[in-house]
């Protein structure tokens, strides 16, 4: 299946979740899904077959309130079955809203924003003491990165020179009460993780062909961790909802899920 024709194919499942389950956060989900979409399909050494063993490339997802898009990533894998897919936000699930370890293919508990890259760190120098030769992945929020946290990561990762470690900020320009630049004043996230000793690329985040390419030049790194700013549209790929802070939190009709379909040409 092409690349793009799996993103549209993720980027519906996310919003019929949303829709029937009554869950939010879907806006959030497809600002991020081309990344995810292209890790899981052409980076991630992950399948149903390795999903245990320590050699297998991890992901966290810090932005853990964009959990449907983790878990339709991971349908397509055959880490999950449909039918756990179709549990998604039930009573009982352990496809909760916010990811969960109890669930395979998840690494780790990512509800407080904040976290994941701490967590990617700590991942990322255990396979280097213990000589195991796989890559970390991170993808966070542009709005996490409030969070003192995030900075202390970074700087401890670039001392450690955690080279296998990769990580996004899915850069969509909001959070949950505002604009990001407008809560706090971010500047420029690029300087920053420069100034911190990060190998940085800036990104279209939805352009998937750079998103592999920016992956590629992650694994070949030798000394230094690397931060990809992907830019993003936030609820991208239905055009009534992107750029649309409403769709944080807002829950999509039957009528509006029609109508994404048919933008998305399913």
């Amino acid at each position: 299946m092409k690349i793009q024709k799996l993103s549209n194919n993720l980027r519906f499942s996310i919003i019929k979740m949303s829709n029937e389950t009554k869950s939010p956060h879907l806006a959030s989900s497809l600002s991020c899904i081309d990344i995810i979409a292209t890790l899981y399909k052409s980076i991630l050494k992950i399948d149903k077959n390795n999903k245990k063993t320590d050699v297998r490339d991890r992901f966290i997802l810090s932005k853990g309130h964009a959990a449907a898009a983790l878990y339709v990533a991971l349908e397509y894998k055959k880490i999950i079955t449909k039918k756990e897919l179709k549990s998604y936000a039930q009573k009982g699930s352990l496809l909760e809203e916010h990811p969960s370890p109890k669930l395979a293919g998840v690494e780790a508990a990512t509800g407080s924003l904040g976290h994941g890259l701490s967590i990617g760190c700590g991942i990322a120098l255990s396979s280097k003491i213990k000589k195991k030769k796989f890559m970390t992945y991170v993808v966070m929020s542009d709005g996490e990165c409030n969070e003192g946290s995030v900075w202390e990561a970074a700087l401890f990762a670039s001392a450690k020179n955690l080279n296998n470690l990769c990580a996004f900020v899915d850069y969509n320009k909001w959070q949950a009460t505002g604009k990001s630049q407008e809560v706090l004043k971010l500047g420029s996230l690029a300087k920053k993780f420069e100034q911190f000793g990060w190998n940085v690329l800036e990104i279209d985040g939805h352009n998937h062909d750079l998103i592999y390419k920016a992956c590629k030049v992650a694994i070949k790194e030798k000394s230094k961790p690397t931060m990809i700013i992907a830019n993003t549209i936030k609820g991208k790929g239905i055009s009534f909802m992107e750029d649309d802070n409403n769709w944080h939190y807002r829950i999509p009709s039957d009528k509006e899920v029609k109508l994404a379909k048919k933008e998305l040409k399913i």
